[in-house]
């Protein structure tokens, strides 16, 4: 089986996208019945955080141990990586030691580079440009909510950060319309958006969340942002996802959020935690989808058990 990489959401085919989603809610339903799976015995993932981390870590540390595998947590502060060894050197080095490597790391540049020069596959785990492992989540989310998310309209409220990067990524890949509302200057990449795929900018929330299948938000300050925190505060006053702006949407509509979330800023207390929130599940589904993408990039398509 050749290599294969996963730093975007088009690394794999629409085709392969759609089995992973069906075979994380596979492997849920199996861990849901206490049937115990272990496909990666003795197998390694090595684990590079330059980025804090919950959800991230604890999914696919967890994720490792249901296969019967191992995961090994690298920080800048434990490795080579933090005192300057070239990042082609370390790609050598590591993937000579563990089967599968997952970066959280800032510049999506330095991921592609650390792929090229990497004999095992390396998951994209979150980049400045683009989170895919959490879309994979979302996907799932809603699938399980709701049936297929293909010809589905999202609305995106909010920064045209990595998150958006990856929606966008994702309504190509998935087949889903996609809303996206930004304060002026905040938008998503150009490129990305003139790419192709179901893509549409809106200057108003309520503009984009008319007729919303799923509603989905995030901070106003990512990490390694928190100096433009107070300028953010100003220029993302009016795109709270709110009770009233939820209205909006579909009577069913959803609502998501990657998490973590600053109640009173980018949401209203009364979304997250209302009836139409599914976050928690949302949150859960990173550990699904991940064993997923582990055992489909090590070992392939399983259809069974």
């Amino acid at each position: 089986m050749n290599t294969r990489h996963f730093l975007t959401l088009r690394d794999l085919s629409p085709e392969e996208l759609d089995y992973l989603i069906q075979r994380a809610i596979t492997l849920k339903q199996m861990q849901q019945r206490g049937e115990i799976y272990q496909p990666l015995k003795n197998r390694v993932l090595g684990m590079v955080f330059e980025k804090s981390s919950t959800r991230t870590r604890v999914s696919f540390e967890t994720g490792m141990v249901h296969f019967g595998g191992h995961a090994i947590f690298l920080s800048p502060r434990d490795t080579q990586l933090g005192r300057g060894e070239p990042i082609e050197d370390s790609a050598r080095v590591l993937s000579s030691m563990v089967d599968i490597i997952m970066i959280r790391t800032y510049e999506h540049s330095k991921l592609e580079r650390f792929a090229a020069y990497s004999r095992v596959p390396v998951i994209n785990a979150l980049t400045d440009q683009f989170h895919p492992c959490q879309l994979l989540a979302d996907v799932q989310t809603f699938v399980e909510q709701r049936g297929s998310i293909r010809g589905r309209t999202v609305a995106w409220i909010g920064d045209g950060n990595n998150m958006c990067h990856s929606y966008i990524n994702a309504a190509e890949q998935f087949g889903f319309r996609l809303h996206i509302a930004a304060p002026e200057g905040f938008g998503p990449d150009p490129a990305l958006v003139a790419r192709g795929g179901d893509i549409h900018l809106f200057a108003h929330p309520a503009e984009a969340v008319t007729n919303a299948d799923l509603v989905v938000t995030d901070v106003w300050a990512s990490m390694g942002q928190e100096d433009e925190q107070a300028e953010r505060e100003r220029a993302f006053r009016d795109y709270q996802v709110t009770p009233e702006l939820m209205a909006q949407a579909k009577d069913d509509a959803l609502f998501m959020h990657c998490l973590p979330a600053h109640r009173g800023e980018e949401v209203a207390a009364e979304v997250i935690d209302g009836p139409q929130s599914v976050v928690w599940q949302e949150a859960e589904n990173r550990l699904h989808s991940q064993k997923a993408l582990l055992e489909f990039l090590l070992l392939g398509r399983r259809d069974r058990p």
